[in-house]
C-alpha cells in the first residue's frame, strides 16, 4: 500500500489493521515470541499488538537514546524513557516494532541494545510505515505501507486524544 501525501487522508487505524494481519500470519506457529517496541511510537504500536495477540506478559519497551550513533552530535533527547524488558531475551523470537522505518539507524541501535539483554534466536522487524531513505541495510519483515517523503518532512504517529483508547493518528509534518 502506498500512502497519499495529504495528511487528512492518512488512516492510521487502517494501516494498523494491515500490520496486525501481517504479524498474525507471520508469527503463526512461532514459539517463544516476545514483542519489543521502540519508544515512543513503536512502543504504542507494540502495546496494542501485544494486547491483540495475547502477548502482554511478553511485552517490552526499549529507548535507544544512548545507543544512537548520532548521540555525540545531538545529545540526549529530553524525553528519555527507561528500557523495560521483563522477560528472557535469550532464545526468544523478538518482534521489534517501530512506527516509521527510515534510515535504519534507530533499528540498528535497538538491536544493539537488545543484545545487552541476551541473544535472541531471531529478531523480526515490524513498522507501520516504511518511508525509504535507508542508510543501513535494514528491511522490515512486516510493513503496512510505504511512502516517499522529502527529507524535510516527517511522519508522526500519535495516540488519538478522542475515540477508543489506543487509537492512532498519523500525520505528515
Amino acid at each position: 500500500m502506498t500512502l497519499p501525501t495529504n495528511p487528512s487522508q492518512l488512516d492510521a487505524e487502517a494501516l494498523y489493521a494491515t500490520l496486525l494481519a501481517q504479524v498474525k500470519t507471520g508469527l503463526a506457529g512461532v514459539a517463544n515470541v516476545a514483542i519489543v517496541g521502540i519508544h515512543s511510537g513503536g512502543a504504542w504500536l507494540a502495546e496494542r499488538l501485544a494486547a491483540d495477540l495475547g502477548l502482554l506478559p511478553r511485552l517490552g519497551v526499549i529507548d535507544v537514546s544512548f545507543y544512537r550513533d548520532d548521540y555525540a552530535q545531538k545529545g540526549l533527547h529530553a524525553d528519555v524513557k527507561p528500557t523495560q524488558i521483563g522477560f528472557d531475551v535469550t532464545g526468544a523470537t523478538i518482534l521489534l516494532v517501530d512506527d516509521v522505518l527510515y534510515t535504519g539507524r534507530t533499528t540498528r541501535a535497538a538491536i544493539n541494545e537488545l543484545f545487552d539483554y541476551g541473544r535472541p534466536a531471531r529478531i523480526m522487524l515490524a513498522a507501520l510505515v516504511d518511508r525509504g531513505g535507508r542508510q543501513l541495510p535494514v528491511a522490515a519483515d512486516f510493513v503496512a505501507a510505504s511512502v516517499t517523503l522529502p527529507a524535510t518532512q516527517a511522519l508522526v504517529l500519535q495516540r488519538a486524544a478522542t475515540g477508543q483508547p489506543g487509537q492512532f493518528t498519523l500525520t505528515i509534518e
